[in-house]
């Protein structure tokens, strides 16, 4: 985050600097910027590179930068776009689910914060936590691989294929190879899922609360989200068979395993039950596996996959690589069984091809490395860490806020507000104060039981900062619970 928010400081002052040279004129050298502006030459060469992308600035190899010979344009005439708001709105006869999608709580976790903004509202790893040397020596090694840049098997590269089978089918072997397909991600992973299982206009049952992302997508490709509610031990059996009973749902989208955002895991007991109602109301259960290798030191063995106790089907299964790593790795898998399979395949195809095969051979030598099992060790460490000194200046400075229950993995907590609290005024205030907090409504695809915010430990430096950011959002509330 300070890396890119000196490229774009100095990038604005080179920018005003400009005017001082004539159309062709020779910019100072890249070390000068460096001494004049006590900068790194990445950083220079950085700030450089937005100008030229600006038209402003020209480079020339071995000889420097130079201001552009073309003035600056004016700004443009602003069209009239009024007519799209038409266009976009207009049904068509049959239409039962309305095509505008709110993005706003994906992007809440994907924006870069503003300089000086603790980043307690993220979903990936702090830099710190990300295995940067090793993912840049998986790259260097994938790249000399042979046939590295050559087209991929639209499935996934075998290799790649088997090693996600034994990680989702454990050592039983309860997934082959050829039931899964390599996805540029989770994300992807869950729409081509979503699109496959359901068609436009029917119910898909989710879990209440849940995953921002995945209702986004469930109302992109046209579906309705029904909730089903979710307490500490996931979602309840009672309902989602009631839910399905009523609604004819064919889907049901869930997170067994460390929820998102309650961090609940689902019980042994209800895990047979959400199993076998879903095989005789003859539908399909996604599992979304965001969060296996984020799990804590300090947790107790985790439970199989659901798709590992399926042998019929009913399980397709969704997992990624990105969460553990960094957000550009975005490598994941689906695992399927029978026809769904076959359909989950044509569908990616039409979407995407492939996933590129340099992405997919990094992925490779990153996994095959025996610095993989030691990052995985780190982050259970650090993640376990971070939680509880989150858990504590919670509990410490924050009363009024309650934390039902500690999860012993994923990123997050999720906190109850008081009755009546204005959660957008909360968040407003934190922002204010210098932290960003998730408010919980994006989380609900209905009228929410109560107010909630949730905050995530994994995107700040460490310890310092969590301390750091719930003094501040003591602040915000304050303010705004008075």
């Amino acid at each position: 985050m300070q890396q890119r928010s000196s490229v774009a400081e100095l990038a604005e002052s080179l920018r005003r600097d400009l005017d001082r040279y004539s159309p062709g004129e020779k910019l100072p050298s890249s070390r000068a910027l460096v001494e004049r502006h006590r900068v790194s030459p990445v950083t220079v060469s950085r700030a450089l590179a937005a100008l030229v992308a600006e038209g402003l600035v020209v480079t020339r190899p071995g000889a420097g930068a130079f201001r552009a010979d073309r003035p600056r344009a004016g700004a443009p005439r602003p069209g009239d776009t009024s007519w799209q708001e038409v266009a976009l709105s207009v049904e068509t006869a049959g239409e039962s689910v309305p095509r505008s999608v709110d993005a706003s709580g994906v992007l809440a976790t994907l924006a870069a914060p503003p300089p000086g903004i603790l980043e307690f509202n993220g979903g990936y790893l702090h830099s710190s936590l990300q295995p940067e040397r090793a993912l840049a020596a998986a790259l260097a090694r994938a790249g000399r691989r042979p046939g590295a840049w050559d087209r991929p098997p639209v499935e996934g590269l075998p290799e790649l294929r088997a090693w996600f089978a034994r990680e989702i089918g454990g050592p039983a072997g309860a997934i082959g190879a050829s039931d899964v397909l390599v996805t540029a991600g989770g994300q992807s992973a869950l729409t081509s899922a979503l699109r496959a299982l359901a068609p436009p206009g029917a119910p898909v049952l989710v879990e209440s609360p849940t995953y921002p992302g995945m209702l986004a997508t469930a109302r992109a490709s046209g579906l309705r989200p029904v909730p089903v509610p979710v307490d500490a031990d996931g979602v309840r059996p009672d309902l989602l068979a009631e839910a399905l009973r009523a609604t004819g749902a064919r889907v049901f989208v869930c997170q067994p395993l460390f929820q998102n955002p309650t961090g609940a895991m689902l019980s042994a007991e209800r895990r047979r039950e959400v199993l076998a109602i879903a095989r005789e109301a003859g539908a399909f259960v996604v599992e979304d596996d965001f969060a296996r290798r984020l799990v804590h030191e300090d947790a107790a063995p985790l439970p199989a996959t659901l798709a590992a106790d399926d042998p019929d089907g009913a399980v397709v299964h969704v997992c990624s690589l990105t969460k553990a790593t960094s957000p550009s790795l975005r490598v994941g898998a689906l695992a399927a069984r029978g026809p769904a399979l076959e359909r989950l395949r044509a569908i990616q195809v039409v979407d995407s091809f492939f996933v590129p095969r340099p992405l997919q051979e990094t992925a490779l030598e990153l996994v095959g490395a025996p610095s993989w099992p030691r990052h995985l060790r780190t982050v259970a460490a650090e993640l376990h860490a971070r939680r509880e000194a989150l858990v504590t200046a919670v509990r410490r400075e924050l009363p009024a806020l309650e934390l039902r229950h500690v999860p012993p993995g994923g990123y997050h907590l999720w906190l109850r507000l008081p009755q009546g609290t204005d959660e957008a005024a909360l968040a407003s205030a934190a922002l204010r104060t210098g932290v960003a907090v998730a408010p919980g409504r994006p989380y609900f695809c209905a009228e929410p039981p109560a107010p909630h915010v949730r905050l995530s430990f994994a995107s700040v430096a460490g310890t310092g900062e969590l301390a750091e950011g719930v003094r501040r959002l003591r602040t915000a509330c304050e303010e705004v619970l008075a």
